[in-house]
């Protein structure tokens, strides 16, 4: 019996038309052609070189060597270098001063911490620090320690909608434009708020050559195409005007304002962790595309009749593996961006229970739970529901929230059942320390919940949703059940990914590192692809990337 080859190809010859050279070096000294699968693997992994496929007496083969490939004879196809710096956006990497197209998305309450975000900047990423649901205290000394520990490399800070909080939004801008924060990243929007315009208009100015310079960022990670027109269009006059009479933004600064979009870069949030509208990925992304191309062409847009402005969008939601990054990239995606994977890294403040949890958790093990911070609205957080039941336990909480207009309209056995399986403590308890909380956060929505009930409920029920998260965080252990842990299916499939590497223990899992693999990873993943398209079939032990062993800071870089 003849065994079938490792290596098949087309008949016909493909031309090496990806190959960085377009001649072949004369006959010489060659290193050997890869033939087994570990060395057709080491071939593919050698992502600085060229990758040849030839037919020589022997058979079929791969090889990095160009001198090599010219010995053998015949060249089947090639593919060029592709070190993960050339995956996505120069221009991402350009504006945003980074070395690969790739960012780390914020988590909330802090757990995007200063630490991640400098284990990140440090190896050339950028990195969005979790200031939702901080105390604006906690916000200013987390961006003077970020400004001070990330010796001038750049980062972002999180800036989420909060309909119901307008004093948080300023808060953090406040913080922002104090520490000359270039780069904010604005989640969970609904509609544009004075805030976000605020801090894009208040960098506004004219450069040397006359063209306008945006030197304020914004990265807006959206899920409908609605919310992303309103980032891709410049900002609305009738919220520029009031900033200019508030004196907040100069009225240079406004005239500015129409020629540039509001934001810089447009991330389509599809399937992720905390907020999110579960959008498939596949959907999402060619939809932002078409929109952002349709807007940048129309006449009188701020990329038409010569503007120059182009929005990137990136792509973000279920990018756990290398594989989903290499796909989110051949969608047409500038950059990406993770988050529930990061959230086991050693850099995130979270728990070393949580963190447990989250090392077990697999593509099924999440749920939709009411949030916190826009419960009223019905808006929903995807969860961690592996080991906790905060998700039905919120769903409850939000079904009483819809039956009754206030607390004491709900039934004295059902209150005692809230009061002794979920608060563990008396309602009125939780309503004083609802007071003493906002009492300094935002005295205005104790005035509002003391004329309305229902307001007065919904603060109650949020005591429980905000605090969850502080339990997960904190390690809290007679709070098990009760943990809040936001969390996509990107985490499972990062866990079946690294299971028996160098990343399945916790203690290895650091952010840059786990960055750094998935982009190595689907950079090689996708040469596997460009050679498949040529005809190539590579053997399938050959075509899967795993987790290395820590290299050189230089390696980790490209």
């Amino acid at each position: 019996m003849v065994s079938p080859p490792l290596i098949t190809t087309p008949l016909v010859t493909t031309p090496p038309a990806a190959a960085p050279t377009a001649r072949l070096a004369p006959p010489g000294r060659a290193t050997p052609l890869a033939r087994t699968p570990a060395d057709v693997h080491r071939v593919l992994a050698d992502l600085e070189r060229p990758v040849y496929v030839v037919r020589d007496a022997a058979g079929i083969a791969l090889t990095g060597d160009e001198q090599a490939a010219a010995t053998a004879g015949q060249v089947l196809a090639a593919a060029g270098p592709l070190p993960p710096r050339r995956l996505g956006s120069p221009a991402f990497r350009r504006d945003h001063g980074v070395d690969q197209a790739y960012m780390a998305g914020s988590m909330a309450n802090g757990i995007a911490s200063t630490d991640l975000v400098v284990n990140l900047a440090q190896a050339g990423y950028l990195a969005s620090f979790g200031a939702a649901g901080v105390v604006a205290a906690r916000v200013e000394e987390a961006l003077a320690d970020l400004r001070r520990r990330t010796g001038g490399r750049p980062f972002a800070c999180n800036l989420i909608h909060s309909p119901t909080e307008a004093a948080m939004e300023r808060d953090v801008i406040d913080a922002c434009l104090r520490h000359q924060v270039r780069c904010i990243e604005a989640s969970a929007f609904l509609d544009l708020t004075p805030q976000v315009v605020r801090y894009r208009l208040a960098g506004l100015h004219r450069g040397p050559d006359g063209r306008v310079v945006a030197a304020n960022r914004v990265v807006a990670k959206v899920s409908r195409t609605e919310v992303a027109e309103l980032f891709l269009r410049p900002a609305p006059e009738a919220l520029v005007r009031p900033l200019v009479e508030q004196g907040l933004v100069s009225a240079e600064q406004a005239a500015l304002a129409a020629a540039v979009p509001l934001a810089d870069d447009i991330t389509a949030e599809a399937d992720s962790g905390g907020h999110t509208d579960r959008r498939p990925l596949a959907v999402l992304l060619p939809e932002l595309l078409a929109l952002r191309d349709a807007l940048r062409d129309a006449p009188g847009g701020p990329g038409g009749a010569g503007g120059g402005w182009s929005v990137r969008v990136g792509a973000a939601g279920g990018l756990g593996t290398p594989r989903a990054v290499a796909a989110a990239f051949a969608l047409g995606a500038d950059y990406v961006v993770t988050g529930s994977v990061n959230q086991s890294s050693v850099e995130a403040a979270q728990s070393p229970a949580t963190k447990a949890l989250l090392t077990q958790a697999s593509v099924t093990d999440c749920a939709q739970a009411p949030s916190a911070d826009m419960f009223e609205i019905g808006a929903e957080v995807q969860v961690l529901s592996r080991g906790t039941m905060f998700a039905s336990k919120a769903r409850r909480l939000y079904d009483l929230y819809h039956r009754y207009d206030g607390l004491d309209d709900i039934p004295a056995d059902e209150r005692a059942a809230l009061e002794k399986r979920i608060f563990r403590r008396p309602l009125d308890d939780v309503w004083a320390d609802t007071v003493t909380y906002f009492s300094t956060r935002d005295p205005e929505q104790i005035e509002r919940a003391r004329e309305s009930p229902k307001r007065r409920m919904a603060l109650v029920f949020r005591w429980y949703l905000g605090l969850s998260s502080g339990w997960s965080i904190g390690g809290a252990a007679d709070r098990v059940a009760d943990y809040q842990v936001w969390c996509g299916p990107a985490m499972g499939a990062f866990n079946t990914w690294v299971r028996g590497s160098v990343l399945e223990p916790l203690e290895n899992r650091h952010a840059a590192a786990i960055a750094t693999e998935l982009m190595r990873g689907a950079a090689f993943t996708s040469r596997v692809a460009a050679l498949a398209q040529a005809g190539v079939r590579l053997p399938a032990a050959a075509t899967t990337y795993r987790p290395l062993p820590h290299r050189r800071e230089q390696e980790r870089r490209r």
